[in-house]
C-alpha cells in the first residue's frame, strides 16, 4: 500500500510563527485565533463526518456558533460509531484495527494518516487516526513556546549523552509511534530529536541491565510510574545511569516521588519536566520555566467542568475536562471527555505566558506491590483477541484475581488459562514465585467516575519508601 503521508518543516514554520504571532498578542488574539479555528474546525465535521452532521443538525449556523452551543461527546459513543466519526471515507474501523495488530507497521502511515491507540486505562482503548496536518502543528507549535531556557537545556542534555524513552512496546502506543512515524516522514528531522527506545513492559531486571548497557543516558522519557522503580533501582545501586534531565507523562507525577527522584538522582541538573497530554492530543500543553503547564489555547481548547458538564471556576477542582482539539480535523475531538480532573490556576504566572495554566490530578498509573517489589501495570500484556476486557484485582500482598469480559463465542477455559499463565510469567521475571492468581466469575469494575483501570492493587496498601 503507498504511503502519501509527508511533513513539510515549511508548514510546520507556519505553526511556529503563527504561535509567536499569536502569544504575542494577548488573550485577546488567543480568544480570536481559538473561535476562528473552533467554527472552521466545526464546519468541517458538519461537512464530512456523518456522525458530526447529525450530532449538530440542529444547533445555529457554524458562523454563530459559540462553544457552549457543542454537545459533550464521549469515547465509547464516538468508537461505536467510528465510520461516521472521521471527516474521511477511506479508513473503516476494521482497517485501522487490523493495522494496530501488526507491531511490524508501528509509526507506519495508512495512506495519508497515522493510526495510533490509546493505553485504554480510562476505559477500552481508542484508535486515534493524525494527519500529517497535525505532526506539523506538533512540531511547530512546540518551538512556539520555547523559552530561552528551554533551548539552552536542549542544547545543553543532547552535549550530554543519550536519550531514552522508556514506554509502551506491545502496540501502536504514541510514546514510541510517533517517533518512529517521524523517522520515516523527515529522517533529518527525527535525528535532530533522536531517541532511543526502551519497552518497558520487559522485566525490571532486564530494563536495568538494557540501560545500564546504554551507559550515558542524559535524558530519560518516561512514565511516573516507571519513573518510581527506576528510583528504586537506583537506590538499590543496580541501575547505574545518571541522567541530567527527565520528562515524564501519561500520570500524574506527585510531589512525593519528584522529591525521591531528586535524591536519587543528584545527577539531575535540569529537574523534571512534566507536560500534560494525551494520545488525543500529543500537543496539548507546555510546561514553561517555572514549571506550570500552559494549554496551547490558539489550538486547544481545556474545560474544567463539573458532574454536570458546566464549567468550574479557575481554583476549583473538576470532575472532569472537556477536550477540543482544533488541530485535527481528520479526527474531531470536540469537547470529548477525557475522565481528568484539572484545576486551572487563578493567578498568573510569573513566566509571563498569556497562556492558561492549570494542574492535573487523577492520572496517576496503579503500582502493584508485592511484598518488597514494586511493578509497573504496564509489564502485564492483556492483549487477547478473544476478550474484550481484562482485569487484574489484588485481593491479598500477594493474591490476585482475574476478570475477564469474554468476546462473543469465545472459550472461556482457554483464554483464562492462557491469561493466568501470561501473568504468572511475569510475576516469576520480577522474582516472586508465591503468586496466587485465580479466575473470578465477577464482571471487570470501573471506577465511581466511569474509568477502567487494567490492574487494581490492593486497597490500602502501603506506598513505597
Amino acid at each position: 500500500m503507498p504511503e502519501n503521508m509527508h511533513l513539510s518543516l515549511h508548514k510546520a514554520l507556519g505553526y511556529l510563527i503563527g504561535g509567536l504571532w499569536t502569544g504575542w498578542g494577548g488573550r485577546t488574539r488567543i480568544e480570536a485565533k481559538q473561535l476562528r479555528n473552533l467554527r472552521r474546525l466545526v464546519d468541517k465535521a458538519r461537512g464530512d463526518s456523518p456522525l458530526f452532521r447529525r450530532l449538530y443538525a440542529e444547533l445555529p449556523p457554524t458562523a454563530e456558533i459559540e462553544l457552549h452551543d457543542l454537545p459533550v461527546t464521549h469515547k465509547p459513543e464516538l468508537m461505536a460509531e467510528f465510520d461516521d466519526w472521521l471527516t474521511i471515507r477511506s479508513l473503516p474501523l476494521d482497517k485501522a484495527r487490523e493495522h494496530l495488530r501488526d507491531l511490524r507497521k508501528v509509526g507506519v502511515p495508512i495512506d495519508d494518516v497515522a493510526v495510533f491507540q490509546s493505553s485504554g486505562t480510562s476505559g477500552e482503548p481508542a484508535v486515534i487516526v493524525l494527519s500529517e496536518s497535525f505532526v506539523e502543528y506538533a512540531y511547530g507549535i512546540m518551538l512556539a513556546r520555547f523559552e530561552r531556557y528551554h533551548r539552552k537545556l536542549v542544547r545543553d542534555v543532547r552535549k550530554l549523552g543519550d536519550r531514552v524513552t522508556i514506554t509502551g512496546g506491545n502496540g501502536h502506543f504514541a510514546g514510541n509511534g510517533f517517533n518512529k512515524l517521524v523517522q520515516r516522514l523527515n529522517p533529518r528531522l527525527a535525528k535532530g530529536f533522536g531517541v532511543t527506545f526502551v519497552e518497558a513492559e520487559q522485566p525490571i531486571g532486564q530494563l536495568v541491565k538494557r540501560l545500564n548497557a546504554i551507559g550515558n543516558i542524559a535524558w530519560i522519557v518516561t512514565y511516573p510510574s516507571m519513573l518510581a522503580i527506576l528510583v528504586q533501582e537506583k537506590v538499590a545501586r543496580r541501575l547505574r545511569i545518571e541522567p541530567a534531565f527527565i520528562t515524564t507523562g501519561g500520570e500524574t507525577l506527585t510531589d512525593d516521588l519528584r522529591e525521591r527522584v531528586g535524591r536519587a538522582f543528584p545527577s539531575l541538573k535540569y529537574g523534571i519536566a512534566d507536560p500534560y497530554g494525551c494520545t488525543e492530543c500529543l500537543a496539548l500543553s507546555f510546561e514553561c520555566s517555572h514549571g506550570r503547564k500552559h494549554v496551547n489555547e490558539d489550538w486547544v481548547i481545556l474545560e474544567a467542568v463539573d458532574e454536570a458538564m458546566q464549567p468550574v471556576p479557575d481554583g476549583t477542582l473538576s470532575a472532569t475536562a472537556l477536550l477540543t482539539v482544533l488541530a485535527n480535523d481528520v479526527q474531531p475531538f470536540i469537547r470529548y471527555d477525557l475522565g481528568d480532573c484539572i484545576r486551572f490556576d487563578q493567578d498568573a504566572c510569573p513566566c509571563g505566558s498569556p497562556f492558561r495554566s492549570l494542574q492535573v490530578e487523577g492520572r496517576q498509573a496503579t503500582l502493584v506491590r508485592v511484598g518488597e517489589v514494586t511493578l509497573s501495570p504496564l509489564i502485564f500484556d492483556f492483549e487477547h483477541d478473544q476478550a474484550q476486557r481484562i482485569q487484574l484485582i489484588q485481593t491479598g500482598e500477594f493474591d490476585f484475581e482475574l476478570r475477564v469480559q469474554l468476546a462473543t463465542g469465545a472459550a472461556e477455559g482457554l483464554v483464562l488459562e492462557e491469561v493466568i499463565g501470561s501473568v504468572k510469567k511475569v510475576f516469576r521475571d520480577n522474582g516472586l514465585d508465591d503468586v496466587t492468581v485465580r479466575a473470578s466469575k465477577g464482571s471487570p469494575e470501573f471506577t465511581a467516575s466511569g474509568k477502567f483501570h487494567e490492574v487494581v492493587p490492593l486497597r490500602n496498601s502501603r506506598s513505597p519508601s
